[in-house]
């Protein structure tokens, strides 16, 4: 392996891959090494937890409290700008725009934001996920990351492992299943959210809004249940499999795979 698509399903709790019913989270279990009880941070709110994914620090390093981004006081470098630096291409496919701030300017080969408030995110979610997949096709970049955004909106509209929030998420995985289809071998998929969600809202140090699910996937690999895990490992995990050194700053470590 030596490519990683990183596909990240807003508030999916780790109990709702059952739940939701959708095969291809059997499928996947069967052939990857899954942390189902892997940590988020807090706040445990969207884009702070993003930029902790992809700075592998905690929000009180780099300064974004909540859904609003502000200038890094003490700038860490993020996985796109060392891979960009190493000589890599990456590429992003998002339906909620506030994740625009994760990456530097010429960090990104390629970008594709699709809003889930103006076409609806069931309708965003399967849209973005063809084009993704066309592009991860026709260029085969080093690193791809995929944003599907309906899983929150519905915790927040009816509330968390309700029945609008299964449905939800059973559609991220059939656009999960679009994803990995076909996928060249050599890309290894991780599929992870931001955090968890409990009644109709997030951001606390509840179990429910802190516990995340991350599934690290090769149709090579055998089923590996995995302790720990966290939010923090997965930026050295992505630069640890495309061969790029982690940078200084970064506090989390590799996941073993």
């Amino acid at each position: 392996m030596n490519k990683v698509l990183l596909i990240l399903v807003d508030g999916m709790r780790p109990d709702s891959l059952a739940a939701c019913g959708h095969p291809f989270v059997m499928e996947m279990l069967a052939h990857s090494a899954h942390f189902l009880s892997a940590q988020t941070v807090m706040p445990s709110v969207t884009l702070p937890c993003h930029m902790s994914l992809f700075h592998s620090v905690t929000p009180e390093r780099h300064g974004i409290l909540t859904n609003t981004y502000v200038p890094q006081v003490r700038p860490v470098k993020g996985i796109c700008e060392t891979l960009r630096a190493a000589g890599k291409k990456c590429a992003f496919f998002y339906n909620w725009e506030e994740l625009k701030d994760l990456s530097r300017p010429d960090s990104l080969a390629f970008a594709c934001y699709l809003s889930g408030h103006v076409y609806g995110y069931d309708q965003a979610n399967p849209r973005l996920a063809q084009i993704a997949k066309s592009y991860l096709t026709s260029d085969e970049p080093d690193f791809a990351f995929v944003y599907l955004g309906w899983s929150d909106a519905a915790g927040h509209h009816s509330g968390w492992m309700g029945e609008e929030y299964l449905a939800a998420v059973n559609n991220s995985w059939a656009c999960i299943e679009t994803l990995c289809r076909d996928l060249p071998d050599d890309y290894l998929v991780i599929v992870t959210a931001d955090h968890g969600g409990h009644g109709r809202s997030h951001g606390s140090d509840l179990p429910e809004d802190m516990t995340i699910p991350i599934l690290c996937w090769n149709k090579a690999f055998a089923s590996a249940s995995k302790d720990g895990g966290s939010i923090l490992d997965i930026a050295p995990t992505i630069n640890s499999v495309l061969g790029v050194p982690a940078d200084p700053d970064w506090e989390g470590a590799p996941l073993t795979l």
